[in-house]
């Protein structure tokens, strides 16, 4: 469903918001924020949205004629997969990205029959588009991407404009995906300090040149996959001492919890200065396309919910771990997800949290 840019609601949602037992302050401070919310939703934004075309195959022979069985539109992009994961979840979101051409008017008719409600600034150039061939045989995938879409900088500058009013209308907001170009590179540290004096919580999965700047920004929130951190900061985070290094400096900037995936192994992640490992449960990895989106949305959803830290975390991974067993995006159901919960087994290392 296409939804306004601005949205007016004059009811008052909840006046107390327990951020301690979500993990948002330190033990044992207790922070009760006293303001109006005018619409307790999640915003995602997605500045290089993608539409695809999957075609499935008996077998995929490289250099060879296939016929495909079946073909059909997804609509992707890291921000829109985690409004579609956070829909299926039951939980109130708007998705804000960048359409244009016929890819466009394709990719809007998806998200309408997907119902999820999304709003957009319009671009003279199309989105760019995706070729996903799925081996039936084996269940894998392989992604042939297009070229990035041509945003101009007033298009950028208009998308700013939007996102500013926007955000003003959600709980919390969720930076995800790369920038299509030079002009989108400052949106989402707009955004977040957008979100700072908006007193909005800021989730930050971007990876990239512009990443440097977003961490600088100072998101409540990072998640990054931590090679796409070592090839967008040129560091290395190749063991748990460089690992652990990193997160006490993006604690040094102001980010409150910091989430690392890296696949099948170990998360490692802070919340405030107190660091945990998470390892995932074990699973027969189908297709890991989108898995740390799953992630991103387990974290905006158990922040939605109130969880604590650990039960976060426990939701997030098995969101993670749940995607990686289909062959689509985001799209596993609650019982799939709360199945492997059991499965994540997470310990701390250093100092440990005081329980209240």
């Amino acid at each position: 469903m296409e939804i306004p840019a601005v949205i007016k609601f004059t009811t008052q949602a909840h006046k107390g918001y327990p951020l301690r037992k979500a993990g948002l302050l330190p033990v044992p401070l207790t922070l009760f924020i006293k303001k109006t919310i005018l619409f307790k939703m999640i915003l995602t934004v997605t500045t290089n949205p993608l539409l695809e075309r999957r075609l499935l195959v008996d077998e995929l022979y490289p250099g060879s004629e296939h016929r495909a069985k079946s073909e059909r539109y997804t609509a992707g992009g890291k921000g829109i997969n985690v409004s579609r994961q956070l829909t299926l979840l039951g939980v109130d979101n708007l998705a804000y990205t960048f359409i244009g051409g016929n890819n466009g008017r394709i990719f809007r008719s998806i998200l309408t029959a997907e119902q999820i409600n999304f709003t957009f600034v319009q671009t003279k150039n199309e989105t760019r588009s995706a070729q996903l061939i799925i081996d039936e045989k084996s269940g894998k995938v392989s992604t042939f991407f297009g070229l990035n879409a041509q945003i101009s900088q007033k298009e950028a500058d208009e998308f700013k404009s939007k996102l500013r009013k926007v955000i003003g209308s959600c709980e919390m907001v969720i930076f995800s995906g790369s920038s299509p170009g030079v002009f989108c590179d400052d949106i989402i540290p707009f955004g977040i300090r957008t979100a700072h004096e908006n007193d909005k919580i800021s989730v930050c999965d971007t990876y990239g040149a512009h990443l440097k700047s977003c961490i600088e920004s100072a998101p409540t929130i990072i998640h990054n996959n931590i090679h796409e951190t070592e090839a967008s900061l040129n560091i290395s985070l190749k063991n748990e001492s460089e690992i652990t290094e990193y997160l006490d400096y993006l604690y040094s900037l102001g980010v409150k919890q910091s989430y690392l995936t890296n696949g099948k192994n170990p998360v490692y992640c802070s919340s405030f200065n107190y660091i945990y490992k998470a390892e995932p449960p074990e699973i027969t990895e189908l297709n890991a396309t989108g898995s740390g989106d799953a992630f991103t949305s387990g974290i905006a959803c158990g922040l939605h919910r109130a969880f604590t830290f650990e039960d976060t975390l426990a939701m997030a991974s098995g969101l993670g771990a749940a995607n990686a067993l289909r062959s689509d995006v985001c799209c596993a159901g609650e019982a799939e997800y709360k199945s492997l919960m059991s499965g994540v087994k997470i310990s701390t290392i250093g100092k440990k949290m005081r329980n209240l």
